[in-house]
Formats: structure tokens, C-alpha cells, sequence
């Protein structure tokens, strides 16, 4: 079976390309199929127009200009969907149903509706796209709001198959007509790999072996700030001696908060900036930490994620101590939810954290737990089978 992907933006620095589209590829070739994935990559545009390996899976970069911005959306949705149709493959995944690649997906449909012969048509969905969504969040000009919002409703409709990243999405999709037959809960999943090195990351920074260090693998546009500077003041009342490692970049700068936080707050030394970290680098920064915390606002972009931060998190044995919202929970072992919190409370996350960060017993035994149970219940091959079944399912109801 020949498979396309198209992605919806290049492979650095963002991570749905890498934390799902190359996992489920992957797998999927294990299966016999032959997965190609083809990417816009206007968020690495030195990878333009060139082809790259990961995994043994080939990842098409189409060629930018010769504009930019909205201007360029015919020329890059044409040459994604023409890209696609030269691997002459059975079906046609697309991943997010908005932009370059939703305009090419839309095109395909147009294609099949005008009589011509056109691969089997499946759209990913591991976000709130449109209205109340990321168009809130994002600096979206108003057409590119209208444009997604329109994608995000008309491409279910219109595909074989829909796959969602949450229960969230799956209902959503649910309210909208879709039968339960045509959509399949696909969440993210994790894959078993060897533990990374994390005295040479600590030593990187220089961070002493026996120090407790708490990470904080984020984007940071996912909580309210001032929680986040609140929770880190009261943990270091009680552990003072702590090291706060962040892994990851904002988009507005929010770095520069935490920071002046840590200056008025007094805690500036105990911050440890990394920024955004190379994906093979990252198993280091995750194996330093003795605890990592995951803060989350109940905001319906939120409720509609499936946080692949998190299963890297859980899967590399770093006990969390996270908020309880959405999607959240179903990564937790049933007895592991007390580690989970109010929205919002920064006193009982920062509570519950300097609990564990005190107590290493407890902390290795919820790190067993935690993995074991997101591995067992979370692989990336069961549910890669799953898809695999989903995609003959519909194709012979298509």
C-alpha cells in the first residue's frame, strides 16, 4: 500500500512531524506499506526543495517562493498536491486540516468530484483549529482565520476517514455529523527507547549530581505565566537548593518573564535557560531531571490537545506532576492521578512537586509506574495497527 503524508509544516523546530507523522510512518512501513511524507517547509526553508531520510522514511521538502505569506498558497499547495500524486499512491493522509497542505487536500477533492481518479483522501486532527482555537492564538491575518476555519470544517466532511488526537476532537467531530465509523482515535503514543544520558546534560550546565533539579519541557503558551511564577516561588521555599531546567522556547518571548520573575522573586540563580534543544539531544535533558512539571490551562484549545511533550516526558520516566485538563489524565495510571491538579491552583501543584522532589522513593516508584503504563496502554505500534485496519475499512466503504 502507498501512502502519502502531507504535513503541515517542515520537520524543525515545531514537532508534529517528528512526534507523530515519522512515528506512525515508521511503524507503518514495518507493515508493508510504502510511506512517503511530503512538507512545505516554510519553517526550515533551507531544506527547500531537497529529500531527506528519517527513520527510512523519505520526507519530500517542496520548493518555496517565488512569494511569501499568503501569496504563496496556490503555488505551495500545487506543488504539495502534485508531489503527492507522483508517488501514484493509494491514499493521501493529510495532517491538520488548514493551510498549504489543506489547500491541497481541497484540491484533490475537487479533482474526484470533477471525475477524475484520485487517491483515498484521510485527515489528521490534533488540535482546535478555527473558531475558539489556535485563530485566537495565533497572529493569523483575518483571511487566513476565515480560510482555516472554513478547512477545519469542510475537510472532515469531505474524507474517507478522519483520525483525532483527543477525545475532545472526537466528540467535536461527533457534533458535526460524522459517524463514529469514519473517525478513528488516534492519540500520540511513545515508543520504547534506551534512557538518555543525563549526568552529561547536567554537566553541560553545571549542575552537581546530587542536586534536585525540576524541568519545565515547554512552549510556554499553554498556562498563564504568573502560575507558572508562582508555582516555581513556593516549591523553592521548601526546596531551596533546587534547579529549574527549561527545555524550550516561547513565541513571545515569555522566556523574559520567567526571568525577571526569577530576579524580583530572588530565584535567578536557580534557572537554568536551555532553549529549544535538538530532538536527538533531548533523552539527556529529560534523564537530569528527578521531576518535571507540566502546567495547563482549561482552555478549549487545551482540552482539544494530546500533549506529545508529555508522553515524552512519562515515557522517559520523569515523574509529572501535571494539571487536570483534557486529554491529560488518560496518560496517567488510574493510581497515579493524585499526581494530577486543579487548573490553575499553583499552590497544590507547587505543593504536591515539592512533595515528591523531597521524597525519592516516591519518586522512582511513580517513574516506573508512569512508564510502564504509557507504554503498555500508549504505543505507537498498536495504535500504528489500529490505523492500518482503518485505512482498508474505509477505502472499501469509500
Amino acid at each position: 500500500m502507498r501512502v502519502v503524508f502531507l504535513a503541515p509544516f517542515g520537520l524543525r523546530p515545531k514537532g508534529t512531524v517528528i512526534a507523530r507523522m515519522i512515528p506512525l510512518a515508521a511503524e507503518l512501513a514495518l507493515l508493508g506499506c510504502e510511506v512517503k511524507i511530503v512538507a512545505p517547509p516554510y519553517t526550515n526553508p533551507e531544506d527547500a526543495g531537497t529529500t531527506e531520510t528519517i527513520r527510512g522514511i523519505t520526507v519530500k521538502n517542496i520548493s518555496l517562493g517565488p512569494f511569501s505569506g499568503n501569496a504563496a498558497a496556490p503555488f505551495l499547495a500545487w506543488r504539495m498536491f502534485r508531489s503527492a500524486l507522483e508517488e501514484k499512491p493509494l491514499l493521501i493522509h493529510l495532517f491538520k486540516p488548514k493551510g498549504y497542505g489543506g489547500l491541497a487536500a481541497m484540491l484533490q477533492v475537487l479533482c474526484d468530484r470533477l471525475g477524475m481518479t484520485m487517491p483515498h483522501l484521510f485527515v489528521d486532527t490534533d488540535d482546535l483549529e478555527g473558531r475558539g482555537g489556535m485563530n485566537e492564538i495565533r497572529d493569523y491575518s483575518p483571511t487566513e482565520k476565515r480560510v482555516f476555519a472554513f478547512q477545519e470544517q469542510w475537510l472532515p466532511q469531505h474524507a474517507a476517514g478522519v483520525t483525532t488526537a483527543s477525545k475532545f476532537l472526537t466528540e467535536m467531530l461527533y457534533g458535526r455529523g460524522l459517524t463514529p465509523a469514519r473517525v478513528l482515535y488516534l492519540p500520540n503514543g511513545v515508543e520504547d527507547t534506551l534512557p538518555g544520558n543525563g549526568q552529561a546534560a547536567r554537566e553541560r550546565w553545571g549542575i552537581e549530581p546530587d542536586t534536585p533539579v525540576l524541568l519545565l519541557y515547554t512552549r510556554f503558551f499553554e498556562f498563564d505565566q504568573n502560575v507558572l511564577h508562582q508555582v516555581l516561588a513556593e516549591i523553592l521555599q521548601r526546596v531551596p537548593a533546587l534547579r529549574i531546567l527549561v527545555v524550550g522556547k516561547g513565541r513571545h518571548g515569555e522566556e523574559s518573564l520567567l526571568l525577571q520573575a526569577a530576579r524580583d522573586g530572588g530565584f535567578f540563580r536557580n534557572l537554568v535557560m536551555a532553549g529549544w534543544v535538538e530532538p536527538e539531544r533531548l533523552p539527556d535533558y529529560l534523564a537530569a531531571a528527578d521531576a518535571a512539571i507540566y502546567p495547563f490551562s482549561d482552555t478549549p484549545v487545551n482540552r482539544a490537545k494530546c500533549p506529545a511533550k508529555l508522553t515524552e516526558l512519562l515515557r522517559a520516566g520523569v515523574p509529572v506532576i501535571a494539571d487536570r485538563v483534557g486529554q491529560i489524565p488518560e496518560y496517567f495510571a488510574p493510581e497515579m492521578h493524585s499526581f494530577l491538579c486543579a487548573s490553575g491552583n499553583s499552590h497544590e501543584m507547587a505543593s504536591k512537586c515539592a512533595e515528591l522532589l523531597l521524597r525519592p522513593d516516591r519518586r522512582a516508584e511513580a517513574s516506573s509506574t508512569l512508564r510502564s503504563y504509557i507504554l503498555r496502554h500508549y504505543n505507537w505500534r498498536t495504535h500504528t495497527k489500529s490505523l492500518f485496519d482503518f485505512y482498508r475499512q474505509r477505502m472499501s466503504a469509500d
